[in-house]
């Protein structure tokens, strides 16, 4: 076997490990949730990450000074406190496998704000992504049946929303300014977890059950889903096409839903079920073309 070879064998195992890692802490998240508030558990998680991603800048020998700080305090708002507060409160009541759909459909809300915000357009086939995402959010929320309509279904499209933002922002920063992305994780995680750190003082909460499962979870959180699964998609970025790499936002909810399904007994049915499908049929389809976002104009 090539050397090539090896590096895209191993690239794929990476991915594999990573869509593993991120899929099952949806279940590690919701059980998370017996033994602290919602607020509480994402700013201790985050606080963790955020340590974690230092640590692993010193490590790989990173530039540690930030750069653009404001706009990296931005996408810290919209990609840590933004995106891990509203999933996290969502898992209260929501359900692991429905949450992770739901979430999962940034690169939809992506396409559609990049039209406005970046000058970009949607073409071809990404129009039935689209349309396949948005039949699929509507079987989930299920916006004629007002007495489902609730919190636990619309956080995690906020989530989504705040995510695909987020990239908006860091896709502009990576244009103007040259900046390492684990440099850029650690200090976006950083500014986006002080807020959280505030809102978990401020909102009154039941004090922490320091279990052996919760604490496992926090490892889990700051080590595996944070420290080693940044390692695993920069490696998997450099060995692979990006649409071969885009599977991995397809594999992450699929295995948070089977996992879910197992352990937590949450067997989808119904319109919830037909959600699901059409959103990862519409997933798959854009991670299949490549289609990480919509083409600039100047493609044409």
């Amino acid at each position: 076997m090539s050397t090539r070879s090896g590096r895209r064998l191993a690239a794929l195992a990476a991915l594999g490990t990573l869509a593993g890692v991120w899929g099952y802490n949806w279940v590690v998240m919701k059980q998370a949730l017996q033994y602290a508030a919602p607020f509480t558990f994402a700013a201790l998680r985050t606080t963790l990450g955020t340590a974690s991603l230092f640590v692993l800048l010193a490590l790989l020998r990173r530039p540690l000074a930030p750069r653009a700080v404001a706009r990296t305090a931005a996408l810290g708002v919209l990609q840590t406190t933004g995106f891990v507060g509203l999933i996290t409160w969502a898992l209260v009541r929501g359900g692991a496998g429905k949450t992770a759909v739901l979430a999962y459909t940034m690169p939809f809300w992506l396409l559609v704000l990049a039209v406005p915000l970046l000058e970009e357009r949607i073409r071809g086939l990404q129009w039935l992504a689209v349309a396949l995402a948005f039949a699929g959010l509507l079987a989930l929320v299920e916006p004629w049946n007002l007495g489902e309509l609730t919190l636990s279904a619309l956080l995690p499209v906020a989530a989504a929303v705040s995510w695909a933002l987020s990239a908006i922002v860091a896709k502009r920063l990576r244009r103007e300014v040259k900046v390492d992305l684990v440099s850029l994780a650690a200090w976006q995680m950083l500014f986006g977890a002080a807020p959280l750190v505030v809102i978990a003082w401020l909102v009154p909460a039941a004090p922490v059950q320091w279990t052996p499962y919760f604490i496992g979870a926090l490892a889990y959180n700051a080590l595996a889903a944070t420290a080693l699964a940044w390692v695993l998609w920069m490696f998997a970025l450099q060995e692979l096409p990006a649409g071969m790499a885009g599977m991995g936002t397809l594999l992450t909810p699929l295995v948070g839903v089977m996992a879910a399904w197992i352990q937590l007994g949450e067997r989808p049915g119904g319109w919830e079920a037909v959600g699901m499908v059409l959103i990862f049929a519409a997933l798959a389809l854009l991670a299949g073309r490549g289609a990480g976002g919509p083409r600039a104009r100047n493609d044409a």
